[in-house]
């Protein structure tokens, strides 16, 4: 038999999650604005699949939201471990799980190669070799792979990986496949290398001393608004590609 929470306990739930999640009464979520494929707009009126979240998550316990926004992932992961906010909607990485507690990915997105039209490396896997340079977003999902995974080729790491590997020659830049294939198709002397070198796992995060009722509920919300159509929709109006919604957990 399945047991039906009474009105009063339903409200000392919501009571205990709004408690430990916002405790300052104030839902403040961390948005990267440095990922066009999760957040579009200015600091001062983002939009994107990231903002909707944040602002359902909000309407679901009741609680005004605030946007925190950052140009990295980086700065954004700091602003929830630093205790500035309350959410965050990053990629998730090991490196990253030792102080963020992740629902499932809402999205997938893929990260991909950008080499000189000329270069002879032709197949990720010839990427990894010795003396390769590798340019990327200091902080970002695939430095963080990249990273950890490398075994011959070596990571530069700067504010954007693409201005990286143009202003300092490298033989390849790395990125998230939207932004660089237009990257690609502004810059001819450019071509992608075919393929992905990781699938980024979108989640929306928190810390991981939040109780356990609290990952429970972005757990089961997440799951909710991927299975109704949310994250689809939101992708669509943000001009996204839905097919980057991510399968059920």
């Amino acid at each position: 038999m399945t047991h039906t929470p009474s009105p009063a306990a339903r409200s000392a739930l919501a009571a205990a999650l709004v408690a430990d999640l916002a405790p300052t009464g104030i839902l403040r979520a961390s948005v990267n604005l440095g990922n066009p494929v999760l957040a579009q707009g200015t600091p001062e009126a983002p939009s994107g699949i990231t903002v909707d979240l944040a602002r359902e998550i909000g309407a679901r316990l009741g609680l005004p939201v605030e946007l925190l926004c950052f140009d990295a992932a980086r700065k954004s992961f700091e602003a929830m471990a630093d205790g500035r906010a309350d959410l965050c909607f990053l990629a998730v990485d090991p490196a990253r799980e030792t102080e963020v507690a992740f629902t499932a990915p809402y999205v997938v997105i893929e990260g991909v190669y950008a080499v000189p039209r000329d270069s002879g490396l032709t197949a990720v896997e010839d990427v990894d070799a010795p003396g390769i340079r590798i340019g990327v977003k200091q902080g970002s999902a695939y430095d963080l792979f990249l990273s950890r995974t490398l075994a011959h080729a070596s990571v530069v790491r700067g504010a954007e990986g693409v201005d990286t590997f143009r202003e300092e020659s490298l033989e390849v830049g790395a990125g998230i496949r939207q932004p660089m294939t237009s990257y690609v198709a502004a810059n001819p002397e450019v071509r992608l290398i075919e393929g992905r070198f990781m699938e980024i796992r979108q989640a929306v995060g928190t810390t991981v001393d939040r109780a356990p009722e609290t990952v429970a509920f972005l757990r089961s919300t997440v799951e909710e608004l991927k299975a109704n159509g949310f994250v689809a929709d939101s992708l669509r109006r943000a001009g996204q590609d839905a097919g980057l919604l991510a399968p059920p957990a």
